[in-house]
């Protein structure tokens, strides 16, 4: 990325105010990832009282292009500003620097199944890193229909989501709600079918749909919480998202077809970097523009859109002024490509290492 990057590179920035291992663990895959990849990444440790204080100074600092905040901070602690803190947090990281894509824009956006910040479709959302990162693993062991077209490529597929947190559960499953699928949304003590922009609870054993499921992700954040074997058909996609096994593997092992993805974490950090080269080049980089002499910059960041854009995700500006013609910025596209590769690869590695797991 150094040699793709004349002026600057993008930095992002992981605010840590926990003692969580699992959140430690995460920010030091970020910083390696980063190193490896030649981004900027800087890790600040704050106490977590001080921690909004330090998320308003990074949203003003236009030498910084990401944040990433390390949950749980506050856990299910109420906040004084309504809800609880954590979920203010979330909504608190500027649009332009949401790397992890939780805050309210581009949850409105994904709920509603907006892909793009504007009109002329040039400029594409963030999404969550983590559901992201299921929806590159089920394409790559060929759940995805790549010969249908966007947004109908998981037509005809039945997925069962065991998590409903705001952070994983529910936006994987409107992620594949909006990719065609029939989604069961299951809770410690409710199942929900999730369709566009709706949700109706169902009274069936969460074990029947799971042996009628193509795909069961599982994200339970117990170690005692293990999925039984007998309700898993052959042949089905099992992807762990927890942080434990909530399978047990070699039972699993013993069902015939089966493949399964115990992590996701490697590629989780290789599309938060995806989303800041995204967020770089939406929101920060220079325009380049064709002068008659070669390129020259037609933005700065005193120029950045608004953080509350309009709720269909578009700024004024963009809605008043017609698109300005413009030339590829073939740095960002190749760093970009770069990084899909990395992704890839990654996602690759995973299902390869697992995939003594299946049994044809």
């Amino acid at each position: 990325i150094t040699a793709r990057y004349t002026c600057r590179k993008p930095k992002l920035l992981g605010l840590l105010a926990n003692s969580d291992p699992a959140a430690r663990r995460y920010a030091e895959w970020t910083g390696r990832a980063c190193t490896a990849d030649e981004i900027e990444y800087e890790l600040r440790e704050v106490d977590k009282m001080g921690l909004e204080a330090a998320l308003r100074a990074a949203n003003t600092d236009p030498s910084i292009h990401g944040i990433i905040i390390y949950y749980p901070v506050f856990g299910a602690e109420p906040s004084f500003y309504g809800g609880h803190m954590d979920d203010y947090l979330r909504d608190s990281i500027a649009p332009e620097k949401d790397v992890e894509g939780l805050s309210h824009l581009y949850r409105y956006n994904l709920y509603h199944n907006i892909r793009f910040m504007d009109k002329q479709r040039t400029r594409k959302c963030v999404l969550p890193c983590t559901p992201l990162a299921v929806v590159k693993i089920l394409e790559s062991v060929q759940v995805y229909d790549e010969t249908k077209s966007v947004g109908n490529r998981l037509r005809g597929k039945k997925i069962t989501v065991i998590n409903r947190s705001e952070v994983v559960g529910r936006p994987l499953a409107a992620l594949l709600v909006n990719d065609g699928a029939t989604v069961w949304s299951v809770d410690i003590d409710s199942v929900y079918l999730m369709e566009h922009q709706c949700m109706s609870r169902v009274d069936s054993p969460v074990e029947e749909l799971c042996r009628q499921s193509d795909v069961i992700v599982l994200g339970v954040p117990s170690p005692k919480y293990k999925l039984d074997t007998s309700c898993i058909s052959p042949g089905t996609v099992v992807v762990n998202v927890a942080s434990f096994k909530n399978v047990d593997v070699d039972a699993l092992s013993q069902i015939q077809g089966v493949k399964f993805v115990s992590a996701v974490g490697k590629v989780t950090v290789a599309l938060l970097e995806r989303n800041l080269l995204r967020l770089y080049e939406n929101f920060h980089s220079p325009v380049v523009v064709a002068d008659g002499m070669g390129m020259s910059d037609a933005r700065s960041d005193k120029e950045l859109p608004p953080s509350q854009s309009s709720q269909h995700g578009l700024s004024s500006r963009q809605e008043d002024t017609p698109p300005r013609k413009t030339q590829p910025q073939s740095p960002l596209v190749l760093a970009t490509f770069l990084l899909s590769v990395v992704s890839t690869t990654a996602i690759f590695f995973c299902t390869w290492k697992l995939s003594r797991l299946s049994r044809v």
